[in-house]
């Protein structure tokens, strides 16, 4: 998640304008926030696309995921401010914020039970949403 210590990205005019394309919702693709940042009539460029959502992934600005073929997914974050987990949809993308009861603490005994310290970990589920069930695909 977010460091607080760590100073904010300057807001530029490219900035804004994939911080409100990424309030349609679900995780896509750089390439495919592109497309539709292209399709409202922006003239940003992909690879302005790409450092744009690196940087607001390493301010916690932006959750990632990613795919089994090893492409990053990015999302506007919906809660920063808290460290959470996703379950998404393979097919289309649809993605809940989860709540796991007592992981971190789990995380934290399974770490020191092996002579770890500080530990971060990242969990993901993944299935087929009930749209695309109904949907056959």
């Amino acid at each position: 998640m977010s460091d607080s210590t760590a100073p904010r990205p300057r807001m530029t005019r490219q900035r804004t304008a994939v911080l409100e394309a990424l309030g349609h919702g679900d995780f896509r693709s750089a390439q495919s926030w592109h497309d539709l940042l292209r399709h409202d009539g922006s003239n940003i460029g992909l690879a302005t696309v790409y450092r744009t959502l690196q940087s607001l992934a390493e301010a916690g600005d932006v959750d990632t995921v990613v795919t089994d073929a090893g492409e990053t997914l990015y999302r506007r974050c919906e809660t920063p401010e808290v460290h959470h987990h996703h379950l998404r949809c393979r097919v289309c993308g649809a993605a809940e914020d989860i709540d796991i009861p007592d992981l971190e603490e789990f995380a934290a005994r399974i770490g020191a039970e092996h002579g770890f310290s500080d530990i971060a970990h990242m969990l993901e589920l993944t299935g087929v949403c009930s749209s695309c069930q109904r949907a056959g695909r």
